[in-house]
């Protein structure tokens, strides 16, 4: 019997978490960290999961109360760290444990859902954009601010640009919309000049998830597929493969 998943992402501005099974997704939900004290009795709500895989990335204290929620309904966790090759995935950072366990976990969850050379991208409070080859590598990345981080920057370091609530227009022709356009430009232009190093292998195709993936999605020019969680796919994987 395929045993019951829970998936959760302490991300660097909230928590996402998921229940996987046999059929898929059976619940998916998200927690402000403000709301922490809650998780508990959000996770007693839904049907009891026989293990919980974690990746945290918002600091040893949002790790213990998570880890202390947990405990208390008696569930065994495992927390993720990247390694130097797992589940079809191959790591060549420098150093492979310096690599973000949120990455680690999203490029997993990327190879499997894509059985192909892909960029791998995910659009939080900061963006990321992984080259996975038709191998299963993962070549390199980029970290650049995501496109709320860019807007606030940008009018907490200028003497008269506001934080801008403008939209996205090809040729701004005010100020709010020109910071915002910017922004969303410099997400989309990074992505494609990385998607460039892929472009011509067979099936390649571009991963983009996040909360902040909706912002930029539909201007990316190149083969594309939005993906909800990539980093709760990538737990849920390694879930699967756990030895109880």
């Amino acid at each position: 019997m395929t045993a019951l998943i829970l998936a959760i992402d302490c991300g660097n501005s909230r928590l996402k978490w998921g229940l996987h099974g046999s059929a898929g997704w059976r619940a998916q939900g998200k927690l402000d960290y403000a709301g922490l004290q809650g998780f508990a009795e959000q996770l007693r709500a839904q049907p009891r999961a026989d293990r919980v895989v974690a990746v945290n990335v918002a600091g040893p204290l949002v790790g213990e109360a998570v880890a202390a929620a947990v405990a208390a309904l008696g569930i065994p966790q495992h927390w993720v760290k990247s390694q130097s090759a797992q589940y079809g995935v191959r790591n060549l950072y420098d150093h492979p444990e310096q690599l973000g366990a949120d990455r680690w976990a999203a490029l997993i969850g990327a190879r499997t859902l894509h059985d192909g050379a892909c960029l791998v991208v995910c659009a939080g409070t900061a963006t990321t954009v992984d080259i996975l080859d038709a191998e299963g590598s993962f070549q390199g990345g980029l970290i650049l601010p995501g496109v709320e981080l860019m807007c606030r920057v940008l009018a907490a370091n200028t003497a008269q640009l506001p934080l801008a609530d403008g939209k996205f227009a090809g040729l701004p022709r005010n100020t709010r919309d020109a910071i915002v356009s910017g922004c969303l430009q410099a997400q989309a232009g990074a992505i494609e000049r990385m998607f460039e190093q892929v472009a011509a292998l067979p099936g390649a195709a571009c991963l983009v998830g996040g909360g902040a993936a909706g912002q930029f999605f539909d201007m990316l020019r190149m083969p594309k597929r939005r993906i909800d969680n990539l980093v709760l796919e990538g737990l849920a994987r390694i879930g699967r493969e756990i030895t109880p």
